[in-house]
């Protein structure tokens, strides 16, 4: 459906800037970048003709009718069968991984049921942000690969792990019991345009991040403001 070095790169996250210069400039792939939701239409695809688009880390649903004329490719932090569905990284964290797979998978109707093209191991050390910033050099990497090699996507096999999607309200520290599990909060939630974990004392809500875990406790920043005041 195009040149084999064309392809589509759809996210609008600025982590994924230096990826796509990459891509251009160092594997010499024909990368077009979208940004915005309203950009994932059928006849800009079309006339695009990419080989593949990829979606590294997209928050909208893809339509049927993108999904059914193009090869879509997402990408799930997790060892599919096992976790699909929605807030992956938070959900291995609070489970207790410290590893996890990264999955390229083909786009279906049913979430994160797609075949496989690719897993690559990825730590979960570290912030949200340091692992989603290492996950896209990861998917950086990944998209050469299917890109300059098409390999066939093999169906999943094994026993299906669904994750719910986590809200804001579960950021509460008040309800976990150790040291561990609040700093495993506190930096699973600490990425650009994540609501932050937090506590309420009185009319104020504290919110943390850049957290270290020291012997017998935590420091982190915090940012204390009026419940009131919540959008």
């Amino acid at each position: 459906m195009g040149s084999a070095g064309r392809v589509v790169v759809a996210t609008p996250h600025e982590r994924f800037d230096a990826v796509e210069r990459r891509l251009r400039e160092e594997a010499g792939l024909d990368v077009v970048r979208l940004r915005a939701r309203e950009a994932l239409d059928v006849a800009a695809l079309a006339r695009i003709a990419p080989r593949y688009v990829f979606f590294p880390h997209w928050s909208w649903k893809i339509p049927a009718e993108v999904y059914d004329q193009f090869e879509c490719i997402i990408f799930h932090m997790t060892d599919v069968p096992y976790g699909r569905g929605g807030s992956p990284l938070q959900n291995l964290i609070v489970r207790g991984h410290e590893t996890t797979m990264l999955s390229a998978l083909r786009c279906v109707a049913e979430m994160d049921a797609g075949p496989v093209y690719l897993k690559r191991p990825l730590s979960l050390l570290g912030t949200a942000e340091e692992i989603l910033i290492r996950a896209g050099d990861l998917i950086g990497k990944m998209i050469v690969e299917i890109a300059t090699t098409r390999p066939a996507p093999v169906a999943q096999s094994g026993e299906v792990v669904a994750f719910r999607r986590r809200t804001p309200a579960d950021g509460a520290l008040g309800d976990l019991a150790t040291l561990a599990q609040a700093f495993d909060l506190i930096r699973m939630l600490d990425a650009d345009g994540y609501p932050r974990a937090f506590a309420d004392v009185g009319p104020f809500r504290l919110e943390f991040d850049r957290a270290s875990f020291r012997p017998g406790q935590i420091q982190a920043d915090v940012r204390i403001r009026l419940r009131e005041t919540e959008a």
